[in-house]
């Protein structure tokens, strides 16, 4: 069934930002709450939606000075904000950080690959891949409760926003804007070379 609760009403215009890829991107690892740095990849992919984004606020006519900026305060995502901001015109610095956009923490498993996962705790992957919205990993946290973290800022979202995060924050952030089966929405696709955006009800990609 889609996630219960619906996105808050009125809510602003923003644009979501995945951060860069990194070198444990590459690999296939878990990376959660692991401080793992852009690579030369990652760096690019963030200038290109810094372009992405400004040509699409030119169109229409919003100036970048009149949105809020707020990152998780994982590395990765304050590099990819920092570029971000340098292709809108803007100072890296001067946007804010906030906690509860960290990434999903997976505990025990972060650094490994899924087959690592699989070949040390194969009884744990099996219950991953039965329900990954609602299974724990061992020191972690599910989408589930992730999805709870993120609503609650999502909730106090009241102006029009830049926001850049991480991937398993984009997964459960639209699927409190929109009706996805949550058995769904840990599997949806979260590109780094794309900006998603919200306004006047409705989804989109630049």
């Amino acid at each position: 069934m889609p996630f219960s609760e619906p996105a808050p009403a009125n809510l602003p215009f923003f644009a979501f930002i995945r951060h860069g890829e990194t070198d444990w991107n590459a690999e296939g690892r878990m990376q959660g709450n692991q401080d793992i740095p852009l690579n030369d990849k990652g760096r690019g992919q963030a200038r290109g939606n810094g372009k992405k984004l400004k040509a699409h606020l030119d169109g229409l006519s919003v100036s970048p000075v009149d949105l809020d900026f707020v990152a998780s305060p994982l590395g990765r995502a304050r590099e990819t904000m920092e570029l971000l901001r340098e292709g809108l015109g803007l100072p890296r610095e001067g946007y804010r950080l906030d906690e509860r956009l960290r990434e999903i923490t997976f505990g025990e498993w972060e650094g490994l690959t899924i087959p690592e996962i699989a070949e040390r705790n194969p009884d744990l992957a099996e219950m991953r891949r039965a329900d990954k919205w609602g299974f724990v990993p061992p020191g972690g946290e599910s989408y589930e409760m992730l999805s709870a973290r993120v609503q609650g800022w999502l909730a106090g979202l009241d102006r029009p926003s830049v926001i850049v995060a991480h991937g398993g924050v984009m997964r459960v952030l639209r699927g409190l804007l929109v009706p996805i089966p949550t058995a769904e929405i840990p599997r949806l696709d979260v590109p780094q070379d794309r900006v998603f955006l919200w306004r006047d009800g409705k989804d989109g990609w630049v």
